[in-house]
């Protein structure tokens, strides 16, 4: 399998304004690497370029899996580990709003106080 591209700098750009209007100021998503089974079927792990933040306790994280396709996920410690529901996304930007919305929703149903708001 060919390398993932890295985050381009549009992607970037998408990720920090959805971010800074999320959270009404400049949230800097730090970049990462993770290895992920990207086929379900296979044992080989593919390492992915990951954009990472953490914001009122909770921690993010969106895979590249491929060009145009992204992974995401949210959680509070390493056994809480959450998804959208949606196995992959076609767009960052749907990709990252649907995780925080998830990860909202969440927040409200379990009675969570948001912290640092």
């Amino acid at each position: 399998m060919d390398r993932i591209p890295e985050f381009t700098a549009q992607e970037l750009e998408v990720a920090r304004a959805i971010l800074a209007e999320r959270y009404a100021r400049p949230v800097e998503p730090e970049p990462a690497e993770s290895e992920l089974r990207l086929d379900p079927h296979a044992l080989e792990l593919v390492t992915c370029p990951s954009l990472y933040w953490q914001e009122r306790g909770c921690h993010f994280v969106v895979f590249k899996t491929a060009p145009s396709r992204y992974r995401c996920q949210f959680f509070y410690r390493v056994r809480q580990v959450f998804g959208t529901g949606i196995e992959e996304y076609d767009d960052l930007g749907d990709c990252i709003l649907t995780l925080l919305r998830v990860q909202s929703d969440h927040e409200r149903e379990r009675g969570m106080a948001p912290q640092g708001d």
